[in-house]
């Protein structure tokens, strides 16, 4: 019986004859892999060719949102940023001498987020709290997500796997400015959106 006769029938015999050995498949693959190369340069000339692009850079507006002295401590001022489009309600709120990072004043206790949770965008209005030395916002309606307004928004339970995006506040005398944000804004793929 000779090896061209032979057929992958399940027998030893056959089965060798189907069989591939690393010699045959290292050739085949070197083969293969060599025809792709070439394909791929030839199939898309001009590929490489680099374009030129102008960069562009937007910064965030500088918006006034409060004066420092009309604050109250745990009265959260609602407002927008970075513009007025979809998913831009913030709270600006005075936590009651409790310093927070990003805080501006004299406490250090004058902070911004961003109001959708992080999970799903669920609304936090209205979830502001302070007990002791804790400040937080939440839990989320939607499954407890919860944050702490101290430590930047970082999450502190449920659901979400990220800290809330921080409005970055700036203090001109008395005035309280938004200047941008750290984070992405949650149903967005950037912050700034263009009209």
């Amino acid at each position: 019986m000779s090896a061209s006769s032979l057929k992958c029938d399940g027998s030893a015999a056959g089965h060798g004859a189907c069989m591939v050995n690393r010699r045959q498949f290292l050739l085949y693959s070197g083969a293969g892999a060599a025809a792709a190369s070439t394909m791929t340069i030839t199939l898309f000339p001009g590929t490489a060719e680099a374009a030129t692009q102008k960069a562009r850079v937007v910064g965030y507006p500088r918006k006034r949102i409060a004066r420092l002295s009309e604050l109250k401590d745990h009265h959260p001022l609602d407002f927008t940023y970075p513009d007025n489009f979809a998913n831009a309600q913030c709270l600006l709120v005075k936590t009651g001498g409790v310093e927070a990072g990003g805080g501006i004043g004299p406490h250090g206790d004058v902070v911004a987020f961003s109001y959708l949770c992080t999970h799903q965008g669920g609304p936090l209005q209205g979830t502001y709290q302070a007990t002791g030395d804790q400040r937080t916002l939440g839990p989320c309606p939607f499954h407890l997500s919860l944050y702490d307004l101290r430590r930047h928004g970082i999450i502190v339970s449920g659901q979400a796997y990220e800290s809330l995006p921080q409005v970055l506040l700036e203090l001109d005398g008395d005035d309280v400015y938004a200047v941008g944000m750290m984070g992405l804004i949650f149903g967005r793929d950037k912050n700034l959106m263009e009209s």
